[in-house]
């Protein structure tokens, strides 16, 4: 059985290295090889401060890590350490949308709904933290997921790279009844 837990910061190694292997085969075909490196390099990996908020999540099966993501009330929308400067201010739930942040799955578990398992934990651990609206800096892959969940687009960004072509997110919202 799959169980979902905090990631802790031993992992962090692991973690980076699912991220880019998800990145590199979910990513085919929405992004060039090119944007795909580049985006593992710059602006794809984990987040620590999640980590020590305890709001980033592992879905762990047997001792393989298959999948992560989390939430945030915090400030930055996305990226990892490498695509950030400062710790993140606090986010106000009454008026200010939590953050979906850094979902990504193992190829060979994907299609397997661990994403839509592991949105609806963030989701909950936000409700509970009095949020009542989420938003998420989708990729062109994980776009389709989040609409199925209810999410709907925001704006369209254009996301400039160093070393490759810019690359297109959505930004996404929803509300909870």
């Amino acid at each position: 059985m799959d169980s979902i837990r905090p990631a802790h910061q031993s992992e962090i190694p692991r973690l980076n290295a699912l991220i880019a292997a998800s990145a590199r085969a979910l990513s085919s075909g929405y992004y060039a090889p090119r944007q795909i490196e580049a985006l593992i390099t710059h602006v794809f990996g984990v987040d620590t401060q999640l980590i020590g908020d305890g709001t980033y999540y592992v879905i762990q099966r047997g001792e393989e890590l298959v999948a992560c993501g989390g939430w945030s009330h915090r400030r930055t929308l996305f990226g990892g350490d490498q695509a950030k400067s400062a710790v993140d201010p606090e986010l106000d739930p009454g008026t200010e949308a939590a953050r979906i942040r850094a979902f990504f799955v193992l190829p060979s578990a994907a299609r397997q709904g661990l994403g839509r398992r592991l949105l609806s934990h963030c989701e909950e651990q936000a409700r509970s933290a009095s949020f009542y609206r989420m938003e998420l800096m989708a990729t062109l892959p994980g776009e389709p997921l989040y609409r199925a969940l209810g999410y709907r687009p925001l704006e369209r960004i254009s996301y400039p790279l160093p070393d490759s072509d810019p690359v297109e997110f959505v930004r996404m919202g929803r509300n909870f009844e």
